[in-house]
């Protein structure tokens, strides 16, 4: 079977995909559209069955591009994803809203069950459902209460869909229903009108309502969470709350996890016959994988407290706040998610603004996203940062690099805010953009969501960086290790010449020959080309070559580094990334990597657009290479000039 999840927004759908399908899941893309979908596997009767969770909509008839293949699936049998069963999730505690979107279904005679999704809520906000009353007027489908986060009602649920009889839908809950077009809104606002008419006498039926007790209570919370001053300044320490933690609780794992590849390098490279395998594994292969790997618990901890914040409600509250922020900058809050989707990847937050119905502020959104610094540049801010920043407390209990790194993430928003600011002038449109937001009720976190959440970014991060990774560190190997054989060879004498001259030792020598090799490979001669250019930033052409790499990706920074020193170094050196880069030095003894360096090549990396996906998917969504083209630029431009300006003051 192809078993459809829908609902609206906020009713706990994703519960219900994560209670069903567990790890059994994936994310792809619809046929033919950049919207996402997730889908997984359930095996029922021993035998496996897809299931597809749509984007949430209230209706049928689209407002955004997310909403519009809900349409395009549902009003064509012949789509490729056109289901077999539906399963519709409503909010028990919002019934006649949400029963909207599943009569609308009901109609399209699809084999349907309607799942009535936290009825803890409902029980607390004093509500009680007539089941068999309500199933009474959607003659053929099955009525399953549930409260998925904690996983009740999941027995109930796959029993049912096992047994589920796809001829049981006779005739639909408004007469002689017939999906309106698109261009028809008349049509659509008298269906809207007739439906919820009907919908309101059956909930009046059905529903029993009695005191709210959690609903003064919640009101209390929001008075003070949405604030207009205390709610920016409870979501600034919770920030600051986060990134304190990602440095204080990953430094133990990291500098396991760090050991561990760098001895196992070692242990390549002493172990395995001398030759080129072996360098290509010890020196390439190793350190790129390990230059990523480091970063896993970084990455967890950063998703664990964002899905939390999630899960809790306390996202939606923070989309509400910004949304004063956003309005005198062209945008509105629902500019909000797509930004702080960018802050785990640009591309899913660029693919978010499909949300936003203005062309203006979906356009302004897309332009300024990829100034949130993601989860990719994780591990670029956490090694410069560790490299150049003292581990010092402030004011006694603040770690300083946490700081840091709290000071980074806010400068990409506040520069993201001015340059929406700066496009709002000069992007001329005369639509009106609005918001339309439901806050959800506050719940406790379900801890086995938050794991799910987590080993999927963590997955699709180790898996899709590493690809780059290996791929760019076999590359980067090779083109460290030859060159042209004459100019390597002329190079190698010259430095021999120069040790006996020095009278240096028999490692120092090695590490002369080996750095002299490395210069004029074919990667050093790049390199060197290059040189003139980003000098005045305070970078090598060592640096250099990692920016030109991380252009796949900006993890691919640490990757290529580790490359790099790893060829250049003693293969019986087991060094860590950092100790290598800590050693390095300019050819007149002045240390490579120093504050105004460090924090000049930070800079970078917070303005720079260095992500050819993104750039695939700007331009995908603009359906035009003029904004992805205009996008690097600006930012380019930014990241060279603000890069310049910090080294200029901290030397």
């Amino acid at each position: 079977m192809k078993i459809a999840l829908l609902g609206n927004p906020n009713t706990g759908k994703s519960s219900v995909f994560n209670m069903l399908t567990g790890l059994r899941q994936h994310v792809g893309n619809f046929p033919g559209v950049t919207v996402d979908k997730k889908f997984g596997n359930i095996t029922l009767g021993g035998e496996d069955h897809s299931i597809i969770d749509f984007p949430g909509t209230y209706s049928l008839y689209p407002r955004s591009k997310d909403e519009q293949v809900v349409y395009d699936v549902l009003s064509n049998p012949n789509h490729i994803d056109f289901p077999d069963v539906a399963i519709v999730v409503v909010d028990e505690s919002n019934l006649e809203r949400n029963l909207f979107l599943f009569s609308q279904i009901y109609d399209l005679k699809i084999p349907t069950i309607l799942v009535l999704n936290m009825a803890d809520i409902a029980r607390k906000n004093g509500k009680t459902i007539d089941i068999a009353r309500l199933e009474g007027f959607f003659p053929g489908t099955k009525i399953i209460e549930t409260t998925a986060r904690i996983g009740v009602g999941k027995d109930r649920l796959m029993k049912e869909l096992q047994f589920k009889d796809p001829s049981t839908i006779e005739q639909g809950f408004l007469p002689n229903y017939k999906l309106c077009k698109l261009d028809d809104q008349q049509g659509q606002e008298q269906e809207a009108n007739d439906r919820f008419e009907l919908i309101k006498k059956v909930v009046s039926l059905v529903e029993q309502q009695v005191e709210k007790p959690t609903a003064k209570q919640q009101n209390n919370l929001d008075k003070i969470l949405v604030h207009p001053i205390f709610g920016y300044v409870i979501f600034a320490a919770i920030l600051m709350i986060i990134f304190q933690f990602i440095f204080s609780f990953a430094a133990i794992p990291m500098d396991f996890i760090d050991g561990t590849f760098s001895d196992l390098s070692s242990w390549l490279s002493n172990t395995l016959p001398p030759g080129m395998f072996s360098d290509l594994l010890s020196q390439g292969i190793v350190p790129g994988i390990g230059g990523v790997v480091i970063f896993i618990p970084q990455i967890a901890l950063l998703f664990f407290f964002i899905s939390i914040l999630e899960e809790t409600g306390y996202l939606a509250r923070v989309v509400f706040i910004m949304d004063r922020l956003m309005r005198p900058l062209g945008l509105n809050g629902k500019s909000v998610v797509p930004l702080l989707s960018s802050a785990a990847c640009a591309i899913p937050g660029v693919m978010a603004t499909r949300t936003i119905s203005d062309w203006k502020e979906r356009t302004i959104t897309i332009l300024v996203a990829p100034l949130m610094s993601c989860s990719a540049r994780i591990p670029v801010y956490t090694l410069l940062i560790a490299l150049v920043i003292p581990n010092e407390k402030v004011l006694g209990f603040l770690n300083l690099q946490g700081l840091v790194l709290f000071g980074l993430y806010s400068l990409g928003l506040v520069t993201a805010l001015l340059i929406a600011a700066l496009l709002k002038m000069l992007i001329r449109s005369k639509e009106k953009g609005y918001l339309l937001l439901e806050l959800p009720s506050y719940k406790s976190p379900r801890w086995g969501n938050v794991g799910l959440t987590v080993w999927e970014k963590v997955r699709v991060f180790v898996l899709d960086a590493g690809k780059i990774i290996l791929a760019i560190s076999v590359i980067l190997w090779a083109m460290a290790t030859f060159g042209p054989s004459d100019r390597m060879d002329k190079a190698e004498q010259k430095a021999k010449v120069h040790a006996w001259e020095q009278h240096l030792s028999a490692e120092e020598t090695n590490s002369n020959i080996a750095s002299a090799r490395l210069e004029n490979s074919y990667i050093g001669i790049l390199g060197k080309g290059i040189e003139p250019v980003i000098a005045p930033l305070g970078y090598d052409w060592k640096i250099g070559i990692s920016l030109i790499t991380s252009f796949a990706a900006r993890e691919v920074f640490v990757g290529s580094l580790a490359t790099i020193y790893a060829v250049q170094g003693d293969s019986d050196d087991n060094k860590r990334l950092i100790d290598r880069m800590r050693d390095e030095k300019r050819s007149d003894g002045r240390p490579v990597y120093t504050l105004a360096s460090g924090a000049s090549l930070m800079i970078f990396y917070v303005f720079a657009m260095q992500c050819m996906a993104t750039l695939a998917v700007v331009k995908r969504e603009t359906k035009s290479w003029k904004w992805p083209l205009i996008q690097i630029a600006f930012m380019g431009v930014l990241a060279y000039i603000g890069s310049f300006i910090t080294y200029y003051i901290l030397s």
